[in-house]
């Protein structure tokens, strides 16, 4: 059920030290890589989120035990997958691409479904490069089913994941435990959102999984064993992020603790972005901090391998002295929503003057008003609606339940960051 919100306005420059719960990415591919693992893991810290819960729900739903630890901890116990069994992909992208190679893997029939937006998004990528590594599986698109016949001949195939890396991800991260492995070759325009690929493979290589990836656009994988995890998750930086523009749009200070000194999350990029926009920006042992100016400045920002910054970026920029462009983002038209139509649909309609490009969006910053601002069920989009209502009076979110997707208390946590001592 949707939930309206007025979104809260900063009557003064936001100072706040913010805790941000655990990766959804990282928690995701290790609960994969766990449930193929050749023993018990632990993963420390994990977040617990719409994405992650439904990912959780599907391995348990093949047959993996998932547990609470004592202290903040998930204990997996991988079985061998089997079926017959039901999986609700929800709108998790990491969910309808993750797990069907994993089913493939199954004994019988495994069938996905999800939230009606998810029958829009596209799959026939994975699903097509299953099939030619001898998966037997009916259908292109949400609802299908994965005939698991117990294993997977693998071998090589060839895929256009200009789309998404979730298809790249996908495959590779089962693919130890296909019959030869998997030789995964690229065709097609640029894959997005690179800095996902390289997290896929380095927490396989930690898994003790050989990974040859030194040939642009081609991955190999060898088939062998998966060794159990223990793996402390680290903050969601891609989730942290609105938390950052909290500041920057209202000339305040925000810390966020435990932000890694160097990691593959995408989310680390916004560092740089913030520092182009004029935002002092300082990681140390305090953790990532970054302080407003009095005049936030538009930048030109290549976002291909960030894509999923674009609407908190887009929000920062609305706010700015300066036109923004927004470049290398043309597959956000394939997202939960078409991210580049729905950012200009709306910030237009609250005063702004944004186009779309081929790739991108242009955004000349004007004096906003308030108005209803939809979320179009993508918890980014409610996330930047939530940043522009700091500086905009009576701007309502039609829906923020969307962001339990990766941010469960969401509401709380902006709350507290308007009223740190309350």
């Amino acid at each position: 059920m949707s939930h309206p919100w007025s979104a809260p306005v900063a009557r003064d420059a936001v100072r706040a030290t913010v805790t941000i719960p655990g990766s959804k990415s990282l928690t995701n591919r290790a609960l994969v890589l766990a449930a193929l693992a050749d023993g018990p893991s632990t993963l420390h810290g994990p977040l617990r989120s719409r994405d992650t819960e439904l990912m959780a729900a599907a391995l348990r739903a093949l047959g993996t035990r998932i547990t609470d630890g004592p202290r903040d901890e998930w204990l997996i116990t991988p079985v061998s997958p089997h079926g017959p069994a039901e999986v609700d992909c929800g709108l998790a992208g990491t969910v309808m691409r993750f797990v069907p190679p994993l089913a493939s893997l199954a004994t019988g029939p495994v069938t996905f479904d999800g939230d009606p937006q998810a029958r829009k998004r596209p799959l026939s990528t994975v699903l097509d490069g299953l099939r030619a590594l001898g998966a037997d599986i009916e259908g292109t698109a949400l609802p299908f089913e994965v005939r698991g016949q117990g294993a997977l001949p693998g071998g090589r195939v060839t895929i256009d994941a200009s789309a998404s890396s979730q298809f790249v991800s996908g495959l590779l991260l089962s693919a130890a435990r296909f019959d030869h492995g998997i030789t995964l070759v690229h065709e097609g325009e640029s894959v997005p959102s690179l800095p996902h690929i390289d997290m896929t493979v380095t927490m396989l290589r930690a898994a003790g999984v050989e990974v040859d990836d030194r040939q642009p656009d081609v991955w190999r994988v060898k088939p062998g064993p998966v060794d159990p995890l223990d793996l402390d998750v680290e903050p969601d930086l891609s989730n942290a992020t609105p938390f950052l523009a909290a500041a920057a749009v209202t000339a305040g200070e925000v810390t966020v603790p435990g932000w890694p000194e160097h990691t593959n999350q995408a989310g680390d990029a916004i560092r740089d972005i913030l520092e182009r926009m004029g935002v002092h920006v300082r990681l140390d042992g305090a953790g990532l901090t970054v302080t407003g100016p009095e005049k936030l400045e538009g930048a030109d920002v290549d976002l291909h391998a960030v894509g999923e910054l674009t609407p908190t970026v887009a929000a920062m920029a609305a706010c700015a002295h300066g036109s923004s462009r927004l470049r290398g983002i043309a597959h956000l038209r394939g997202h939960e929503t078409d991210r580049l139509a729905a950012l200009q649909h709306e910030l237009n309609s609250l005063g702004s003057s944004v186009q779309q490009t081929d790739d991108g969006l242009l955004i000349e910053p004007r004096p906003l008003h308030g108005g209803t601002w939809h979320s179009y069920a993508d918890h980014r989009m409610a996330t930047a609606g939530a940043i522009l209502g700091l500086r905009v009076p009576g701007i309502t979110l039609d829906d923020i339940t969307t962001t339990s997707k990766t941010l469960p208390d969401f509401t709380g946590m902006w709350s507290t960051l308007l009223d740190p001592v309350s």
